[in-house]
């Protein structure tokens, strides 16, 4: 019997005028973790928050935070993101050279090591590195911006990482970020996902706390 999957919604579509409301009405509902999603304007183009904020989102979230990284040399930054305890701190596969190094780097400070494949890039890259990875976060819209249509070549990306992580017999989960909402929540739950990042149907909802209670609700039998 798999595990219950994760909702992770996603305050990259929260309103930023009423940010500590709508962090409280996660704190309310069924959501598992905060996904955080720190951009650069480098690595995509756009710039999200930075520490200052996160320290400050810390303050509010009652949930684990899930902090997912869109931008280049993660590795000078790792110590700094893990001042807040994080559940889980992600890198971008692209943006890391080195990434066996960064994956230790991130376990140093106690926090469970993600790795986000953009949506052109393959699952086989992580082939030899997939039993260092806690989380293999698969971007389902290009990473920049929220409100983007979903990829649905990412169905089949989730059932051939599903395949290797069970062929290792592995505990690594697989989280799926873009475009995630209840027309498609069951498919990529069937295909072998466990973490849904849902941002604009959630935020977008006319009543929030009832959408993450319905993505929430779906079983994820594997298929």
């Amino acid at each position: 019997m798999p595990a219950p999957h994760l909702i992770a919604p996603s305050l990259l579509a929260a309103d930023f005028t009423r940010l500590k409301e709508d962090m409280e009405m996660v704190n309310r509902s069924e959501a598992d973790w905060f996904h955080l999603d720190v951009m650069d304007g480098r690595f995509v183009p756009n710039i999200t928050f930075g520490m200052f904020i996160i320290e400050a989102m810390a303050k509010i979230a009652q949930k684990p935070l899930d902090i997912h990284l869109m931008i280049v040399e993660p590795e000078r930054y790792i110590e700094q993101f893990a001042k807040v305890q994080p559940e889980v701190i992600t890198v971008h596969y692209e943006a890391c050279p080195h990434l066996h190094r960064t994956l230790q780097q991130i376990k140093a400070t106690g926090a469970k090591a993600g790795v986000a494949l953009n949506p052109h890039t393959p699952v086989h890259v992580l082939e030899d590195i997939l039993e260092d990875i806690d989380l293999v976060c698969l971007m389902s819209v290009n990473p920049g911006f929220g409100g983007q249509k979903f990829i649905y070549q990412s169905l089949s990306k989730t059932r051939k990482l599903r395949d290797m992580i069970e062929e290792r017999n592995l505990s690594t989960r697989i989280e799926i970020d873009g475009g995630v909402g209840l027309q498609n929540a069951e498919s990529l739950l069937q295909a072998g996902a466990d973490v849904l990042v849902a941002g604009s149907s959630v935020f977008g909802a006319s009543d929030p706390e009832a959408a993450i209670r319905a993505l929430k609700a779906f079983s994820p039998m594997f298929g």
